[in-house]
């Protein structure tokens, strides 16, 4: 008799044991949600406030004086009609293009890349010296970096000192080429973040792969292009993203070497933006333009985000 009792009471299951972890509602409750309200108050004022006031603006003739100063007016989708049938909008969208590219695309993304890899095989006083040249550049002050590469690319600057130096006629490329000395100027700033994000990317392969690969025949360059742009395919979209987005806003460098001439042939979006809502005074129109501007930085992502790996997506 005591036995099957015993069996019985065997072959009931255990109770369960209650979950110690609430719900995120029993969470949320408003006592224990009383010490994010100033941090959800702060984010509101500070970040969403200024978002929805920017869409408000642009569909609005809102201005600094005029018109739309004393009594701003719903206009619907006209300054964005207005931009998209104006010369010196799409000559900025274009010079925006070719600066990213330039600088960002090409030269921050490529240079940094050679960085890392060529520090990844040099000794540590080579490795300090040029980090720190480079890192630098990076923590200056845009405004400084703007007036450094001013002087050096004027018609009196280093540049010219030493091309006649050895014997070359001088430039003016703040004249002649101004796109191409900006983006000379943002690549020379910016490099720095692209060979932190390569060098940790890099740091993080395993060396028994390329132990592998060399064993099986591969030379240097099979290896690099075989092992080393896969493992670092997620380091070069993420990285291709960043200073992508960070290009587009790019205004200040811009605007103390050339402040977008001569002739508007370094305007980019930044400044066509910022001339048309505080020089001419047309905040409506320069908050659609900005608007635009951010329709293209989320473009120029979602290309990024095509190029990870699957299992990166998720």
């Amino acid at each position: 008799m005591s036995t099957a009792t015993t069996d019985r009471t065997e072959a009931q299951p255990a109770p369960q044991k209650r979950k110690s972890h609430a719900s995120l509602g029993d969470r949320l409750t408003f006592p224990r949600a009383v010490p994010m309200l100033p941090a959800g108050l702060l984010l509101i004022g500070f970040m969403l406030g200024p978002i929805l006031y920017s869409l408000y603006l642009a569909f609005t003739d809102n201005a600094i004086r005029g018109r739309g100063a004393e009594e701003t007016s719903f206009v619907g989708f006209d300054n964005f009609v207005k931009a998209f049938t104006d010369g010196d909008f799409w000559n900025s969208v274009a010079l925006t293009l070719v600066f990213t590219i330039i600088s960002a695309v090409i030269g921050q993304n490529l240079l940094g890349l050679a960085l890392a890899l060529l520090m990844e095989r040099a000794n540590r006083i080579i490795t300090f010296a040029v980090t720190s040249v480079v890192i630098a550049a990076w923590i200056l002050p845009e405004v400084v970096a703007g007036y450094l590469l001013y002087t050096f690319f004027a018609s009196e600057g280093s540049l010219n000192a030493i091309i006649t130096a050895i014997g070359l006629p001088p430039q003016d490329l703040l004249f002649s080429l101004p796109i191409i000395a900006v983006a000379f100027a943002n690549v020379w700033r910016g490099t720095a973040f692209s060979m932190l994000v390569y060098s940790a990317a890099l740091s993080s392969v395993p060396s028994d792969i390329y132990e592998s690969a060399a064993i099986d025949g591969a030379g240097p360059v099979r290896r690099f292009w075989s092992v080393t742009v896969p493992m670092l395919r997620p380091a070069i979209a993420t990285n291709l993203m960043l200073i992508t987005l960070q290009t587009l806003s790019v205004f200040g460098l811009i605007f103390i070497m050339t402040g977008g001439g001569p002739a508007r042939q370094s305007q980019t979006l930044p400044l066509y933006m910022y001339e048309q809502a505080f020089s001419y005074g047309q905040l409506g129109y320069g908050t659609a333009v900005a608007l635009l501007l951010l329709l293209i930085g989320a473009a120029a992502s979602l290309v990024y985000l095509r190029l990870l790996p699957e299992e990166d997506k998720r």
